[in-house]
């Protein structure tokens, strides 16, 4: 047989493994010998003969072997942790650090490699670039239903995984001012004045609650924002092209409406919530649904394909992108005789615009202390959802609007990228708070 044989390769690999799982570790270092002899540089057989040489106490041989098989296969996160491993090892916390956060620069959606990343740097007494690994091991864990209680951790990672959760669950203030460093390395503090302030103002360093008692943003407020409940359409750079695309929004919207006699309920699809704490009125069976493109920046591939003039629109445009948390886009439909009950929006740094496509009469949105809105066709809305706002459908007819959430466009973009940056890490901090209250 060849040497490129991937039969005779098998087998022999095979064999090594029955060896050294029956312990007969001399036979299993002449098989392991052989192999490499015969296919230089072969993975497994390469690990296998640097844990030996490691557990012989030649860690300069180990070192060797594994650094020679990262060389040649760079992505190998396996192989990586295991050269880190032993460097940790050797005494040599900071070569360990460089080899994980290589990696993690190529391939950064590995928890585990997050895990060990935060442990190194914490015995290297870098607090904060600890907090951050391990915020990023918990993210991205949990994203995958990992880590979220015991039968989701594997045991051998239970105590490192509980005590990352814990640290940041408590480093809360230090991960939110550091959430957007690199955006201040690249662009200067002054860009980021007003984020700052706002970080300040939500740690509770001063005191920033807007002026109107109609504006309540129920997460983050951002207090150096001009405060106007209702804004002009046209400061969104792109609101020129939604609306010359409204007729065949308007068509698209209409059709799909008809073809499923209805959409899902708004309220339970966004907010977790029950109607009835959101929805009254007077009509035979009041209700808000909805046909979502997006929502918690999830993309409804479904409806991207049967809307494709829309889709198509709204992928030309600047959208809000926070990961598991914007854009969300919908058709929107109030049935008659429905009222949407007061409520307030999560942060001014987003604004809500509507381009209404079906309206029949005595349809509004009223914005509390700036009045009433009477949505037309075809004319965009915008205005900011933190002042205290409800809607109503009087009418025997449907009203259907496209909504959605965009950036306040009196951000500028080095200050939206902060606020990427910043929302993602709180929804990380959350969702580590939620796994390690139910643990």
């Amino acid at each position: 047989m060849s040497d490129n044989d991937p039969i005779e390769r098998a087998q022999a690999l095979d064999r090594l493994r029955a060896l050294a799982r029956a312990g007969r570790i001399a036979e299993a270092e002449a098989a392991c010998q052989r192999i490499l002899s015969q296919w230089p540089g072969e993975p497994l057989a390469t690990r296998w003969s640097a844990q030996r040489a490691a557990q012989r106490g030649d860690h300069a041989l180990a070192l060797s072997l594994l650094a020679t098989l990262l060389a040649q296969r760079p992505d190998d996160v396996e192989v990586a942790m295991e050269l880190a491993m032993l460097h940790l090892q050797a005494d040599c916390p900071t070569d360990a650090t460089q080899i994980l956060e290589s990696v993690l620069s190529r391939a950064p959606d590995h928890p585990h490699v997050w895990l060990l990343l935060g442990e190194v740097r914490e015995n290297l007494g870098h607090e904060v670039g600890a907090l951050k690994a391990w915020h990023q091991a918990v993210t991205r864990a949990q994203q995958r239903r990992q880590w979220v209680d015991q039968d989701s951790t594997p045991p051998h990672l239970l105590a490192a995984v509980l005590h990352a959760i814990e640290v940041v669950r408590t480093g809360r203030a230090a991960l939110w001012r550091t959430a957007y460093d690199d955006v201040r390395a690249q662009f200067g503090a002054e860009a980021l004045r007003r984020v700052d302030r706002a970080v300040s103002a939500h740690l509770d360093e001063w005191q920033a609650t807007p002026a109107s008692p109609h504006q309540r943003p129920r997460f983050f407020y951002m207090p150096d924002l001009p405060a106007e409940p209702y804004l002009d359409p046209s400061l969104q750079p792109w609101a020129p092209a939604l609306l010359a695309a409204f007729p065949a929004i308007r068509e698209e919207a209409l059709r799909v409406f008809a073809e499923d006699g209805g959409f899902d309920d708004f309220v339970q699809l966004r907010e977790g919530g029950r109607m009835r704490d959101f929805v009254d009125g007077t009509g035979p069976s009041p209700a808000w649904e909805a046909l979502f493109f997006w929502r918690h920046g999830q993309r409804y591939d479904s409806t991207h394909q049967r809307c494709p003039t829309t889709s198509a629109v709204l992928e030309s445009i600047e959208l809000c992108r926070v990961a598991d948390e914007a854009p969300e886009i919908c058709f929107s439909v109030l049935k008659p005789g429905t009222t949407i009950l007061p409520h307030h929006g999560v942060t001014n740094t987003r604004s809500v615009m509507h381009l209404p496509l079906l309206v029949p009469p005595d349809c509004a949105l009223n914005v509390l202390g700036a009045g009433e809105h009477h949505w037309r066709e075809g004319e965009l809305m915008l205005f900011d959802d933190t002042f205290r706002h409800e809607a109503w459908n009087r009418s025997a007819g449907t009203r259907i609007i496209l909504l959605m959430d965009c950036w306040n466009p009196h951000l500028t973009d080095v200050e939206k990228l902060a606020i990427q940056q910043l929302i993602e890490t709180i929804g990380g901090l959350h969702r580590a708070a939620r796994a390690g209250e139910g643990r």
